[in-house]
C-alpha cells in the first residue's frame, strides 16, 4: 500500500523518481470526489489492485466533506489521498515554474490541447484553463513520485485533466518515458451528453478503456471508429463476498409474515424510486397489511418522496433511513426478502451486487447492463425480476409474484445470484482484468 499523504494538499518529493520500481505496477487514481459514499466500488477496486501487490496513489480533484466518510475504509481513504483543490498558493505557483523550467515547449503545446477540447464555448474555455493548471500541479507530483500512469473512473473533469497531464508528460519527456491514461467507463450519463463530455476525443486519447458491460462497451463504439475499438475491454465493478455474506440463514429463521422490500441508492429520478412508492401502493392491499419498504439513501427527490407517501397513505409501510455507510448495509440486505431497484438509466448498479452477494432476489428493470449481471425467468441462471421501466403495475405484479414464491423457491434464487457474483463480479477477478489492461 501507499504511504500516507495529507489530504490538505499535494506532498511535493524534492527527489525526482525518473522511472518507477521495476516489476511493480505504481498507478495513480483520479477522482472528482474521492472517498464518496455512492463511489464505494472504487474503495474496493483499490483496495483489491493493493492485494494484487499494485501500488496505488489515490488523489482527488475536490476534498469530499467528512460527512460522506461513513466508513472506517472510507476514512483511512481520505487521510491518505491527496487533494488537488486546496493546495497552498506556493504549491501551484512551485509546479507551474518547475514545469516550466524543465520544458516551457511543453508546456506551451499542453496549452494548445486544453485550448482545443471540449465544447466550444467560453465558459468550456475557462474551465479547461482550470483543467491545465491542475494538470500542471499533478504532472509536478506524479514526476516526483515516479508515476507515469493515470487512471480515472468517468469520462468528467478527471478525464480532462488526466490526458492533459499525459499530453504535458509525453511533450516534456518523450514517447518513451511511459506516460499514459487508462479510464473507467460507466454511464449513462456521459452518453446522453457526448459533445459535452469531449467523449469522442477522450477515447481516442486514452491508452485503454475498462467498460463495465458489454452494453457500456456497445456505446463506446457508437462514438469512436473501429480503430479505437481494439483499447475497449469489459473489467466489471466487483463486491466482495466476505464483506456481504450469504444472509439466507437468517431470512429462513424470521418468523413473521411481514414482505419486506428494500431500495438502497440515491434519491435521484433516474433510480425510479417514485415508482415502488407507486408499486407499494398497488401491492399494500394484496399483503394483508404485512408490506414493509426500507429507503436506504439521500437525495434531491427526498421531499417529494415523502409527499408521496402521505398523499398514498403508505405512513405504516414506507421508512427513510437516509444515507448509510458500507459496513451497514449487511444488515440491510438481510433485513429484506427482495432488493428493488426500478432505474430508469443505469450502468451495472453495485447495489445490485452487494444485494445478491448475501442471496437476496432482486427486482430491477431490464435496461443497459443490468440483464448482464440479473437473470430473469425462464433463464438457467434466474436470479430475480426483471421488468419494464416506468411500470408500477409491472414492478407490483413482480414483488407480487416473489412474495408468492416458496421460501426454498426464494432460497434457490438467492443462492443464484450469489454465485453469479461470485464467479463474475468477484474483485480478484476484476483487479486481474484492469491489471492486464494497464500492463497493455
Amino acid at each position: 500500500m501507499s504511504a500516507p499523504h495529507l489530504s490538505t494538499g499535494p506532498r511535493h518529493v524534492e527527489e525526482d523518481t525518473d522511472a518507477p520500481e521495476a516489476g511493480r505496477v505504481r498507478v495513480a487514481y483520479l477522482v472528482s470526489r474521492y472517498p464518496s459514499l455512492s463511489h464505494a466500488f472504487i474503495e474496493n477496486e483499490v483496495d483489491a489492485l493493493r492485494a494484487l501487490g499494485v501500488d496505488v496513489h489515490t488523489f482527488t480533484v475536490r476534498s469530499s466533506p467528512a460527512s460522506s466518510h461513513v466508513s472506517e475504509r472510507s476514512r483511512r481513504e481520505a487521510g491518505t489521498t491527496t487533494s488537488l483543490i486546496g493546495s497552498p498558493a506556493s504549491r501551484w505557483v512551485g509546479a507551474g515554474l518547475r514545469t516550466g523550467r524543465r520544458s516551457a515547449t511543453a508546456l506551451l503545446r499542453t496549452a494548445g490541447v486544453a485550448a482545443g477540447s471540449g465544447p466550444r464555448t467560453a465558459r468550456a474555455r475557462v474551465w479547461q484553463g482550470f483543467y491545465l493548471a491542475e494538470a500542471v500541479l499533478l504532472f509536478d507530483e506524479l514526476r516526483a513520485r515516479g508515476i507515469r500512469h493515470l487512471h480515472v473512473h468517468f469520462a468528467n473533469n478527471g478525464a480532462d485533466i488526466a490526458r492533459l497531464v499525459v499530453a504535458l508528460g509525453t511533450a516534456a519527456e518523450g514517447p518513451a518515458a511511459g506516460w499514459r491514461w487508462t479510464m473507467t467507463m460507466h454511464g449513462p450519463t456521459e452518453f446522453e451528453a457526448v459533445d459535452a463530455f469531449d467523449l469522442r476525443a477522450k477515447i481516442a486519447s486514452a491508452h485503454a478503456i475498462a467498460c463495465i458491460s458489454d452494453f457500456c462497451r456497445s456505446q463506446l463504439m457508437r462514438h469512436s471508429s473501429p480503430e479505437e475499438w481494439g483499447k475497449l475491454d469489459v473489467v466489471r465493478m466487483a463486491v466482495d463476498g466476505t464483506r456481504f455474506p450469504d444472509a439466507s440463514p437468517d431470512r429462513a429463521t424470521r418468523g413473521d409474515d411481514e414482505f419486506r422490500v428494500l431500495f438502497v441508492g440515491r434519491l435521484v429520478p433516474e433510480k425510479g424510486p417514485s415508482v415502488l412508492l407507486s408499486a407499494a401502493a398497488a401491492l399494500r392491499g394484496r399483503t394483508g397489511g404485512r408490506l414493509r419498504v426500507r429507503f436506504v439513501g439521500s437525495g434531491p427527490l427526498l421531499d417529494e418522496l415523502q409527499a408521496q407517501v402521505v398523499r398514498d397513505g403508505l405512513q405504516d409501510v414506507v421508512e427513510f433511513t437516509g444515507p448509510l455507510g458500507n459496513e451497514s448495509l449487511p444488515g440491510q440486505y438481510a433485513w429484506a426478502d427482495v432488493f428493488c431497484l426500478p432505474s430508469f438509466a443505469e450502468g451495472v448498479p453495485v447495489v445490485l451486487m452487494e444485494a445478491l452477494a448475501t442471496s437476496l432476489p432482486v427486482v430491477t428493470t431490464a435496461i443497459a447492463g443490468i440483464p448482464e449481471l440479473v437473470k430473469g425467468s425462464g433463464d438457467p441462471e434466474e436470479n430475480g425480476r426483471l421488468v419494464p421501466p416506468g411500470r408500477p403495475e409491472a414492478l407490483a405484479a413482480a414483488l407480487q409474484e416473489l412474495r408468492e414464491l416458496p421460501g426454498a423457491e426464494r432460497s434457490r434464487l438467492g443462492a443464484a445470484g450469489r454465485r453469479r457474483v461470485l464467479t463474475e463480479f468477484a474483485p480478484e477477478l476484476n483487479a486481474r482484468r484492469l491489471l492486464g489492461l494497464f500492463n497493455r
